[in-house]
Parts: structure tokens; sequence; C-alpha cells
């Protein structure tokens, strides 16, 4: 057994035990632990392939924004985790179904899986090839260049969702009181200000 044949055994058995424990660990903050842990034994496995940009996306977006977002949010609600595990159990059997017939549907596709003419030979001379440019480079170049205007309307419908649901999730409350900059800025310093006289020995 090789280097590579024992490190892809080592992130593949991580990326299995990190999502079994993810799902059946009690605790909500070692489940974000479990899911972070997951998460870098992906990098791993990508960089194995020869996908360092995947890789360093999955370290950067999912482990760096996403997972920590999760473990902030589980720690700073205060949320009664008994009561939603009370709740959900009565959904359990509706889950398992449903679980069943993905699983069904993965199987089905993965045993008609089959490789098309002349696979090996594109895997062998990748285009363009290696010493002409890595495969960040060539990454680049295809989104920037030959889907640029796709990849801009992808950004722009994310922003759409973004703006989306914050105007969704945006309340109004009457009761808090918030900065309103433009009144800042156009007050009178003659009515904001009031010089007060005080007598040595009086206070105010």
């Amino acid at each position: 057994m090789t280097i590579a044949d024992f490190t892809f055994y080592l992130f593949a058995l991580s990326v299995i035990a990190g999502g079994l424990f993810t799902v059946t660990s009690k605790n909500p903050v070692h489940s974000v632990l479990w899911l972070i842990l997951a998460f870098l034994s992906s990098a791993g496995l990508f960089v194995l392939l020869g996908a360092e940009f995947v890789a360093m996306l999955m370290v950067i977006v999912y482990v760096g924004a996403v997972a920590v977002l999760f473990l902030f949010v589980v720690m700073m609600l205060d949320v009664d985790f008994a009561e939603l595990k009370a709740e959900m159990a009565k959904y359990v059997p509706l889950g398992g179904l449903i679980g069943v017939v993905l699983l069904m549907q993965l199987t089905l596709a993965f045993g008609s899986w089959t490789y098309s003419d002349g696979v090996e030979g594109r895997l062998g001379s990748p285009v363009p090839a290696m010493d002409e440019a890595h495969n960040t480079q060539a990454l680049g170049q295809i989104v920037y260049d030959d889907f640029f205007l796709a990849f801009q309307l992808s950004g722009l419908i994310l922003l759409v969702a973004m703006v989306g649901a914050i105007v969704l999730t945006l309340r109004h409350r009457v009761d808090v009181k918030r900065q309103d900059i433009v009144a800042q800025m156009m007050r009178d310093p003659a009515k904001a200000m009031e010089l007060k006289d005080v007598k040595p020995g009086q206070g105010l």
C-alpha cells in the first residue's frame, strides 16, 4: 500500500465517520464540529484527485463560512433541542420511507453508471496540457471566458435571492429605537445643544 492509498483510506474513513457522528451526535455543537471534520476530509480527497481549487473552496466556503456560521448560531440561540427531538420523533417513519426511496434511486443510478468512450484518453491528456496551465488557471479561463455570461447571471440570481431573504425576514418594530442618519445630519446645533451655567458648589 502506497502513501497515496493510505491517505485516501484515511480521508475516506474520516468523511464517513464525520457524517455519521454529525447525524447521531446528541450535542449540536459536537455535530457542527464533526461536520467540519467531514468537510476537511472531503477537501483532502479533492487534493488527492488533483482538484486543488475545489479543495480550497471546501475549506474557505464551507469550513470558514458555513460551518462557523452554524456553530455560532447553535451556540448563541437558546433552542430547546429536547422539545425539537420530541416533535421530530413523530416524523421518523415518514423520514425513513423517504430515505429508503432515495437510497433505491441512488442504487439504480449508480448501478447503470457507464463511462463514455475514450474517457481514459481524455484523462491522460487534459486540455490544456498540465505544463501549459494548471487546473485552477484552466478553470478560470473556462469560467471567465467561455461561460462569462452564465457566471454573471448566476451571481445576479444569488444577489436577488439574498436581497429577497433579507426583505422577507425584515420586521419593523415600533418599540425599537433605530438610528436615523438623515435626521442626525440635518439637525440644528442650536436646538440640539443647551448650555447650562452651573455655579460653583451647586451642581446640576
